[in-house]
């Protein structure tokens, strides 16, 4: 057979450097250590800064590299792997060791359209939206908003404090009495918007891992979790609750839900 396109295609020069400079982080570098500026790499290994900025935006996709406020790009430890399977015990505060979910606030607002619709409600119709940080042994891995319908929780005092942590475990708790069907669950790569980034320490843009769970009961869906985790520190892992969906691009709008 002869030589398809594809094979006659050159590797792009950024590509090559990022092959170049994976191998100067295992023998150079050492994991938190601070890498030199831009000038300086750009200089040591011979290439437009345009693209080494490219080689070094793959290695942060990739987890190699993590680019941290006030302090520059320093090279990465290994992917903690996260499991992402059993939610219904976190409703309850769970969580394994060194695992916690940890309520910010709930307030009630109208969920955007993506979630209406997985919700099954009216686009313009208020729910409970609890925002929820997952701690990993004290480092912030993920930032969740989850939305649920007040139908979801019937019994859910209208005294309690309208909003705050306080009410975000009402929620939770009301939530965690529910008997869960099933639950299903798609995973896409993403970029961190301003609140998530402060709150998981990232730059505005960064690559995340947008997790978006439909969580079912008798009664329908109950509630609509688009979780907001680490591209460069985690390794999500699933149970077997916890199946992988594969979506079209065109199925992928739910990731701005949050």
């Amino acid at each position: 057979m002869g030589t398809t396109q594809l094979e006659a295609v050159q590797e792009p020069k950024y590509w090559h450097l990022k092959t170049v400079l994976g191998e100067a982080l295992d023998s150079d570098f050492a994991v938190g250590e601070i890498l030199p500026n831009e000038r300086e790499l750009a200089a040591r290994f011979g290439v437009a800064r345009a693209t080494l900025r490219q080689a070094l935006e793959q290695l942060e996709l990739e987890g190699r590299l993590q680019r941290r406020r006030g302090v520059g790009t320093t090279v990465a430890p290994p992917r903690v792997g996260v499991a992402v399977a059993g939610v219904q015990q976190d409703w309850a505060d769970g969580g394994g060791a060194g695992e916690t979910w940890q309520p910010v606030d709930c307030t009630t607002a109208t969920a955007p359209a993506p979630v209406a619709a997985l919700l099954d409600i009216v686009a313009d119709v208020p729910v409970h939206v609890v925002r929820r940080i997952r701690l990993t042994h004290g480092q912030a891995v993920a930032a969740e908003l989850l939305y649920v319908p007040t139908s979801s929780v019937p019994e859910l005092s209208a005294i309690e404090v309208p909003s705050g942590p306080a009410r975000a475990r009402g929620v939770l708790r009301e939530l965690h009495r529910l008997g869960l069907d099933g639950q299903d669950r798609s995973v896409e790569l993403g970029s961190a918007r301003a609140d998530d980034a402060k709150e998981l320490d990232r730059l505005p843009g960064a690559p995340v891992l947008v997790v978006t769970t439909r969580y079912l009961a008798a009664s329908g869906t109950v509630a609509v979790s688009v979780a907001t985790y680490r591209a460069d520190t985690c390794r999500l892992t699933f149970g077997d609750s916890g199946a992988l969906e594969i979506s079209h691009e065109e199925e992928a709008q739910t990731r701005q839900a949050s």
